[in-house]
Formats: C-alpha cells, structure tokens, sequence
C-alpha cells in the first residue's frame, strides 16, 4: 500500500499544480477564468485554488485548440456541462460527437474551396466576377457582394 493520500475529486489544487499536471501557463489559467471557462476559489491568503475536476476543462480547452475549435464554442458547450462536479462519460461523448460534426463541415467547406480555387487558377482569368466558367453573365451578382462563392459550403459548382 502506498503511503500517499487517495486524490478525491473535490481536492484542491494551486495554480502551480494544475499548470505542472496540465502544461498551462498561470496567466492561461487566469485567461481561462475570467473567461468563464473555469473557475477557481480562493484560500484564506487570496491564494487560487481549483478543484480537480477542472483539470479535465482544461485538457478540452487544450484538445479544443488542436482542433482548431474557437474558444467561444468551447465556452457554448461548457454551459452544458456541470460547472461543480466533472462532466460523465456521456457528456464528454456528446460533446466529441458535436466537434466531429464541426470538424466534418470544415473539411468539406475547406475541399469546396481548393475545388474553387483549382478551377479559377485553371481557367487563367483570376477574376471571379467576370469569370465565364464559374460566373457566366455574372450571375453571382444577386447573391450579395464580395466572393460569394468562397463561403458556400455545399460544393455545387454551378453558379446559377
């Protein structure tokens, strides 16, 4: 039997011990808080003291960031979680199901523009307002202003 105390969910740790476990700067961890991400309590000296548990919030933020997920969607799915306690199994599953789903939309949106961008380079023109190809009679102009067509997600390639 090891001599050192059984970790309870509710312990608490300084910000030196979560920025050791976790790789997270003390001024990330204060980021984090005044963005309401995490949270943390206070000892009697002013001291912050952060339960367990949010160890777990901050390797979603930091999972997050690999992914290329903004911090606002992170801060969206954190006000479905529960803020005092750490989050199941079945609300880690749904909150990857959900980040999948975002991360399939910006892989076919990011393949809808390198098919844009191969056929306007291919055709020579490099204008994709006078485009015949892509643009024929500049139809595009009804759909607004700006490249239209570069925020389309559906992959259609007929300009109509």
């Amino acid at each position: 039997m090891s001599s050192e105390p059984i970790a309870h969910p509710k312990d608490l740790l300084t910000v030196g011990e979560v920025t050791a476990r976790t790789g997270v700067a003390p001024s990330a961890l204060r980021f984090y808080e005044a963005e309401g991400l995490i949270t943390a309590e206070r000892s009697r000296g002013n001291q912050r003291l952060y339960r367990r548990h949010m160890l777990r919030r901050i390797s979603l933020i930091l999972a997050a960031r690999r992914l290329g997920i903004p911090l606002v969607d992170v801060a969206e799915i954190f006000t479905t979680l529960p803020a005092d306690e750490a989050p199941s199994h079945r609300d880690w599953v749904r909150v990857s199901r959900l980040w999948k789903r975002q991360l399939e939309d910006r892989r076919r949106y990011i393949m809808n523009l390198e098919r844009q961008l191969t056929a306007c380079i291919g055709c020579g023109c490099l204008s994709m307002r006078s485009c015949d190809l892509l643009n024929p009679d500049d139809r595009l102009r009804t759909r607004g202003v700006g490249p239209v067509r570069l925020d389309e997600s559906s992959g259609r390639d007929d300009p109509a």
